[in-house]
């Protein structure tokens, strides 16, 4: 796989002088990401100052909300145009942690993709099943349903870019290794549903698939080896810049 994107959520877990030694260490490290697409989402409060820190080293900023209105009086909310203002490029949209504590719906997950495109930000749209679903056999059901409510009725342009991040509920935090090629076959039936909402060239050049789930730096190498994985986005690993270093590594390795 040519320039895997490795995407860095570092949730709510760190203070800002934390997130700013974090933001110089991966900085640091950066000139081994050469081939490599790597973006780091930091808290809102730290979008600045990190940012400020990543000029010219190649990394890029991220961000781990937005909401789906472009202006007005939404108190607390944070605006793509306010993002992009930041430099900000990436922006997760629909993360499970949002979906299960903070009632995120497929409707607010829908209009936060359709701003984003509007103001040239590329989505990280995450889906994934729970446990339950899996039990049941409803995982692919979910994961379909999850993807035509949020992208139904958009399109995408030459210019702009979309992100579909598979990660299972269950695994997320658990440390538990999921099998390579049962994440090949999601990602397979992922891109399957994308052709039905898309047409195919726009699949083909404007989107990417990644895998989410307790990456660390021995699994990744298996994970992005297998043909529809483009990259992985990284949790608990990415608050460590050795571990993250290694996982980039792992990626470009594969």
């Amino acid at each position: 796989m040519d320039n895997p994107l490795i995407i860095a959520n570092w949730k709510m877990k760190l203070a800002p002088s934390e997130a700013h030694v974090l933001a110089k260490k991966v900085a640091k490290s950066s000139a081994k990401f050469t081939g490599a697409e790597v973006v780091v989402c930091p808290s809102f409060t730290e979008l600045a100052a990190v940012a400020g820190i990543m000029e010219g080293s190649g990394v890029t900023v991220g961000a781990q909300n937005c909401f789906w209105e472009e202006q007005g009086a939404f108190t607390g909310e944070v605006s793509a145009s306010q993002l992009a203002a930041h430099g900000v490029g990436t922006v997760i949209v629909g993360h499970s942690e949002r979906r299960a504590h903070l009632g995120e719906s497929s409707d607010m997950v829908h209009r936060k993709i359709r701003m984003l495109l509007s103001v040239g930000l590329r989505p990280v749209l995450c889906v994934g099943e729970s446990f339950d679903d899996r039990a049941e056999g409803q995982k692919e059901v979910v994961l379909l349903r999850q993807l035509h409510d949020a992208l139904g009725g958009l399109w995408l342009t030459d210019a702009q870019q979309l992100v579909v991040a598979y990660e299972p509920v269950w695994v997320i935090g658990s440390g538990q290794d999921v099998d390579p090629k049962e994440i090949e076959h999601t990602h397979q039936v992922i891109e399957q549903s994308l052709y039905d909402l898309f047409s195919r060239e726009a699949v083909d050049e404007h989107v990417k698939i990644i895998y989410g789930g307790s990456v660390d730096p021995e699994n990744v190498g298996r994970y992005v080896a297998e043909p529809s994985v483009d990259g992985v986005l990284v949790g608990t690993a990415s608050l460590d810049a050795t571990q993250f270093a290694a996982i980039v590594a792992g990626a470009l390795k594969a």
